[in-house]
């Protein structure tokens, strides 16, 4: 890997963690431990700040031969932090037409959960910081415009949320990868090279190895000004969401027809969506809502039918209101 440019500040780290610092995190709490150079400078930098008051996670995914040498790695290296690690062994792989990234990120976070809950019959855990940073999030940006995502997408990750009774954080998502790695050079520390980030297959390291060292070149600034639109994309999405919820509170639950007509087509589709993802865990293609929209239009008779194919199951007409419902379309 080559040398971090002088720009690359090592100290951006710690105006990260000084920043998170001051918004006083819940304690105690535990950082997800991958064994990698983000994962590993937080922990560093989080055992630094709060002794004793932190745990490591670290998710045995069962994908890669060298799964076992990263756990052995991370737990010698807590062993010398004198920071506990917990475990947490998961079977990560995907089923044909499955996205592997999803499949994992879906299984680290049961994992999440499962290691928070295990922890109930001691100090529980009440924070969880996660290491991801700024080329992860332009990353993201890139692969959700690649996608034609809307604002849910183009928003990327948030620095915080919560997950049942746990607070989430991602105090290092302001911070460039290099600067990373420049903060634990200088500190003479080791971390292990995940081989899957090689693998020019995938295309998130495609754009990792080969597109953000151009924008690096012809956009110096865009770590910074990629957040900024995820951040105005993220405040436009919360605008959404609560024009959402009192439509959808007008519409009722199933929505009606007659009040789903009376809205205009992008205020329809945006109650649509709402209803789908909070009723029913659902999220429609662009075609599926599209198709949708112009049955609804269409259903002004009595005998006008509604049933659609849409996510895992499908939509149909009951009387005056639309339901989702589980299954093929026209199968009991």
């Amino acid at each position: 890997m080559p040398a971090p440019s002088p720009r690359f500040d090592p100290h951006d780290l710690e105006q990260a963690m000084d920043a998170f610092a001051a918004a006083a995190p819940a304690l105690p709490l535990a950082v997800a431990f991958s064994g990698g150079a983000d994962s590993t400078a937080l922990l560093l930098a989080c055992a630094q700040r709060w002794p004793g008051q932190i745990e490591a996670w670290h998710v045995h995914h069962g994908l890669q031969a060298a799964a076992d040498d990263f756990e052995r790695h991370c737990a010698a290296l807590c062993v010398r932090l004198h920071v506990p690690l917990r475990v947490r062994r998961i079977d990560a792989r995907h089923a044909p037409g499955q996205s592997p990234e999803e499949v994992a990120r879906t299984r680290r976070y049961e994992a999440f959960d499962a290691l928070a809950l295990d922890g109930q019959a001691r100090a529980a855990i009440k924070t969880v910081v996660i290491a991801q940073h700024a080329d992860d999030q332009v990353e993201t940006i890139l692969l959700a415009l690649s996608r034609g995502a809307g604002l849910p997408g183009i928003a990327a990750m948030p620095a915080r949320w919560r997950r049942g009774d746990v607070d989430y954080a991602r105090p290092l998502l302001g911070v460039p990868g290099p600067a990373i790695r420049a903060w634990l050079r200088a500190r003479g520390e080791g971390w292990i090279e995940d081989p899957s980030n090689a693998d020019a297959r995938l295309t998130r390291n495609r754009i990792r190895a080969r597109l953000l060292p151009v924008l690096d070149e012809v956009l110096p600034a865009f770590r910074a000004t990629f957040a900024r639109s995820a951040a105005h994309a993220a405040q436009a999405q919360d605008i959404l969401a609560e024009v959402a919820a009192q439509d959808l509170a007008a519409c009722g639950v199933p929505p009606r027809l007659a009040a789903l007509r009376a809205l205009g087509a992008a205020r329809r589709a945006n109650v649509l969506r709402h209803w789908l993802r909070t009723a029913h865990g659902q999220t429609p293609s662009s075609a599926q809502l599209a198709a949708l929209q112009a049955q609804i239009e269409a259903c002004r008779t009595r005998g006008h039918g509604i049933e659609l194919k849409l996510g895992q199951g499908h939509v149909r007409r009951e009387g005056d209101v639309l339901r989702w419902a589980p299954g093929v379309p026209g199968r009991a």
